[in-house]
C-alpha cells in the first residue's frame, strides 16, 4: 500500500509546488512508483510536469465530484516510474459544488484509496488555503510535509497550520502525522536565513528534515521547461537537495 504525504502551508510561495514536483521526481528517479496529485487550482505542478492545463479533460476537480473515474485521468510525465493527476481551474468551483455532497471531507481519500495499491508513494501538492480542498488532502494523507522558506515571516502562520491538522487528527483522520517541516529557499551568505533556520530548528527539534533546500536558479528554471529540475540539470544543487530529501523519507518509511 503506498504512502500517501499532503505537502501544505496556507502561506504563498513558500515552495509547496517545487517540493512536489522535485521530491516526487527524485523518489521515481529512485525507482519508487511515484504518483503526483496537483489539488492547486493554479495547476502549476500539472505544467511544471509538461502538460497544458487548458487542454485537460479530465483532472482531481471531476474525480472529487464524480464526474470521472481516477484511471481516466493519470497521466504520463518524462520521468519513469513517476504520473500526475492534473489540476484545472475548474478546482476553484469544486469546494462550492461539494458543500452539499455526503462526507465532502472524504471525497480525496475514497478516490486515492481507489490507486493507492499501485503506488510506493503519492503526493499531494495542496492549494495555498486551509479551504475544503486542503481539508481532503489532508484528510486522504498518512502525513505531512510542511514547507518553510528562510525567509522574515517564515513562522508566521504555522502556528494555524499546526491547529488545522490537530483538528483533523481529532475528527477527520487520527493516523496523520507530521512527515516533516522543511526549510527552503536558503541562502548560506545571508544571515536571516541561517537565523531562520537555528529557529526553527530549536523551536520544532526532531520534526525538521535535516535536508535543506538551497535557493537555486534551476529549481526555478525547470518549470519553464515542463520538467523536474532532475532531468533539468540533475547535478544542480536543487536536484541534488530534493534527491536527499527523498532519500530520507524512503529511509524512514522503509
Amino acid at each position: 500500500m503506498g504512502k500517501v504525504i499532503a505537502i501544505a502551508n496556507q502561506k504563498g510561495g513558500v515552495g509547496k509546488t517545487t517540493t512536489a514536483m522535485n521530491l516526487a521526481a527524485s523518489l521515481a528517479v529512485m525507482e519508487y512508483k511515484t504518483l503526483v496529485i496537483d489539488a492547486d487550482p493554479q495547476a502549476n505542478t500539472t505544467s511544471g510536469l509538461g502538460h497544458n492545463p487548458r487542454e485537460i479533460e479530465n483532472s482531481i476537480y471531476e474525480c472529487m465530484v464524480n464526474k470521472a473515474d481516477i484511471s481516466e485521468c493519470i497521466l504520463e510525465t518524462d520521468v519513469n516510474f513517476l504520473q500526475v493527476v492534473p489540476s484545472h481551474i475548474n478546482l476553484v468551483g469544486a469546494e462550492v459544488e461539494m458543500v452539499n455532497l455526503a462526507k465532502r471531507e472524504e471525497k480525496m481519500r475514497e478516490v486515492i484509496n481507489k490507486i493507492r495499491d499501485d503506488y510506493d508513494f503519492v503526493l499531494i501538492d495542496c492549494a495555498p488555503s486551509l479551504g475544503l480542498i486542503t481539508i481532503n488532502s489532508l484528510t486522504a494523507a498518512d502525513s505531512v510535509i510542511i514547507p518553510v522558506q528562510c525567509e522574515y515571516f517564515a513562522l508566521e502562520g504555522l502556528g494555524k497550520l499546526l491547529n488545522t491538522i490537530t483538528i483533523i487528527q481529532k475528527r477527520l483522520n487520527s493516523a496523520l502525522e507530521i512527515e516533516g517541516i522543511l526549510l527552503t529557499m536558503y541562502d548560506v551568505r545571508l544571515r536571516l536565513s541561517n537565523q531562520v533556520v537555528e529557529e526553527v530548528q530549536t523551536h520544532f527539534k526532531q520534526m525538521v528534515f535535516e535536508t535543506i533546500i538551497p535557493r537555486n536558479v534551476k529549481l526555478s528554471e525547470s518549470p519553464s521547461f515542463g520538467v523536474p529540475a532532475i532531468v533539468h540539470d540533475a547535478e544542480s544543487k536543487g536536484a541534488l537537495a530534493y534527491l536527499n530529501l527523498a532519500k530520507e523519507i524512503a529511509d524512514r518509511t522503509n
